[in-house]
């Protein structure tokens, strides 16, 4: 094997290098063999990555028995579910930015032969995906595991239950004692949020599209297995190594397609739209946000899953993992089973491994499906010319005319919802909460969760610049651009505008007369920038829009 670390290791002028290395306990024969960047994201401030220090040990313990040398190192995290609803919150989409900077900065630096991603929160896995890519040295994604899920009157609870029982609790429907007492249950140990939600979602798009060896991040955080998994993914690393297995040879338009398929099927999240158009840029692989219609329309929605289903992520597990996913999507022909993944071997081949569970009824059969299509939905029209999102999964309209209520911030939408000023029938419009408007695309969690507590979700929209955590349920339209921040549409609209959003048609109208549309863009001003210095406005500077992705790095190549 030709060694990039062998730069910094070897020869008669590396000697200073060697000697620092022999003070942390290396020696010769260890700076010798391959040497693995274990990139760890724990950190101590939220369930989801609070075991992965554990995890690490296994990974360097597989890493030593193939031969390799290990190195970990730490990058950051940041909770989108302690921040949701917070000034806070704006963090979150730009530390996606800052792990693959770092991870990618050390790994960069240090010159390692291959990485080994330890994720587990929302924006820790596309970060440390859109890194290996970057670096294109053999690379593995190993996911921390779900969170278990909470028991409250006998039936299974997640993070979802409490957020909307803010709402619940604030329309008189629930008590201040049932409220804490949902608190209490729905978080039981470590672990990430217990649904198909961003993170088990991107989770499962690490196994589709390759970058995860398949059967391993279905298991909970918490079970006795996941040892063996991370032990095992030292192995793998190892294996990549000596055959030159890099992440651009995985990541193909092929093996992105096959992941968008995955979210359609598994009625995941749409912040997978945001982070598949940044791993194609970081691959250099053509991808727009119109294809994502195209792949959800042709496949169907097989999971059923939290938050519109009946299930949690650890039910994924119990059903016999993410692979049986990957092997109804090979056998009813929706993916290129040809891909290759991490392992060497291709997607079929791996697939046709699963082993499901008897009876299982998490994941529904070909026959069977929860719907005829996937879960997601790209809107157009005058009020997204460049595109928007919408999750389908659970329902039951499929349009809605009202007239607009307007808001300029989340904070502002939150206040009118729990005070009871949204009424059925309105469309609620949040906006300047952009990639740079927020900045940073704030998740609106806490407004949908109380939109449905509330008994509203059945009768009032929302539309946003902003985007969803992937426990949003409701008709719940984001990622709308061009964003308010830049002058797109959606800053023109004014307090009681029509507005039509008909997803079968795939179209969101501002019902006014277009010379009046463009009288309002003609009038507008940018806002004031609400950062004017540190990683924020650096971020603001940098951040392309949600239709490409909203990613701070050229495209790659």
């Amino acid at each position: 094997m030709k060694l990039q670390s062998y730069t910094i290791t070897q020869g008669k002028d590396r000697a200073p290098a060697r000697s620092y290395l022999k003070s942390i306990g290396f020696t010769d024969a260890d700076l010798k063999k391959p040497i693995i960047g274990i990139a760890n994201t724990w950190i101590g401030t939220m369930p989801c990555n609070f075991n992965l220090r554990e995890l690490a040990v296994d990974v360097a313990r597989g890493i030593r028995e193939a031969g390799g040398t290990p190195m970990e190192f730490n990058t950051i995290a940041i909770s989108d579910g302690i921040t949701m609803g917070t000034e806070g919150m704006k963090t979150s989409l730009v530390s996606r930015e800052v792990i693959a900077d770092s991870i990618e900065l050390v790994a960069r630096g240090h010159m390692f032969d291959g990485i080994v991603a330890l994720v587990a929160c929302d924006k820790t896995i596309p970060g440390a995906a859109m890194a290996l890519l970057r670096l294109n040295v053999p690379g593995v994604v190993l996911y921390g595991g779900t969170i278990l899920p909470g028991r409250y009157k006998g039936k299974d609870i997640t993070i979802q239950d409490v957020f909307e029982a803010v709402g619940a609790n604030a329309a008189g429907k629930l008590s201040d004692e049932e409220l804490t007492a949902i608190e209490d249950a729905a978080c039981p140990g470590p672990g990430a949020c217990g649904g198909q939600y961003t993170a088990n979602t991107m989770a499962t798009v690490m196994e589709i599209i390759g970058l995860s060896p398949m059967g391993l991040n279905a298991i909970p955080q918490v079970d006795q297995r996941k040892h063996e998994a991370a032990r095992r993914c030292g192995e793998v690393i190892m294996q990549a190594v000596a055959n030159n297995l890099r992440p651009r040879d995985i990541v193909t338009r092929a093996a992105i397609d096959n992941a968008i398929a995955s979210v359609a099927a598994s009625g995941g999240s749409t912040n997978a739209v945001l982070h598949l158009l940044a791993f194609a840029r970081e691959a250099g692989v053509p991808l727009t946000i119109d294809d994502f219609q195209e792949l959800s329309s042709r496949t169907p929605l097989l999971a059923d899953l939290k938050p519109a289903g009946r299930y949690t992520a650890a039910d994924v597990d119990k059903a016999g993992g993410i692979p049986v996913i990957a092997k109804r999507l090979h056998e009813g022909g929706f993916v290129d089973s040809s891909a290759r993944t991490i392992t060497g071997r291709t997607f079929g081949e791996e697939a046709a491994e699963a082993r499901e569970t008897a009876g299982q009824d998490v994941i529904r059969p070909l026959d069977n499906p929860m719907k005829k299509s996937g879960g997601l939905v790209i809107l157009k029209g005058t009020l997204a010319p460049l595109g928007s999102v919408v999750k389908v999964t659970g329902l039951k309209r499929t349009s809605q005319t009202g007239p607009a209520r307007v808001f300029d911030s989340e904070e502002a939408a939150m206040h009118a919802v729990l005070h009871g000023e949204i009424k059925p029938g309105d469309v609620v419009v949040i906006r300047y909460e952009g990639p740079r408007g927020g900045p940073g695309m704030r998740e609106m969690l806490g407004v949908t969760s109380a939109i449905v507590g509330e008994g509203l979700s059945d009768s009032v929209a929302l539309i946003t610049d902003g985007r969803f955590s992937g426990a949003t349920r409701g008709f719940m339209v984001g990622h709308v651009a061009p964003e308010a921040a830049v002058g797109g549409p959606i800053a023109a609209v004014r307090e009681g505008d029509s507005i039509t959003i008909d997803i079968d048609a795939r179209a969101m109208t501002l019902n006014v007369p277009a010379a009046e549309l463009e009288e309002r863009m003609g009038a507008f001003e940018r806002p004031a920038a609400k950062y004017t210095s540190g990683v924020m406005a650096k971020y603001v500077a940098l951040v392309s829009s949600a239709s490409d992705g909203a990613v701070t790095s050229q495209p790659g190549g």
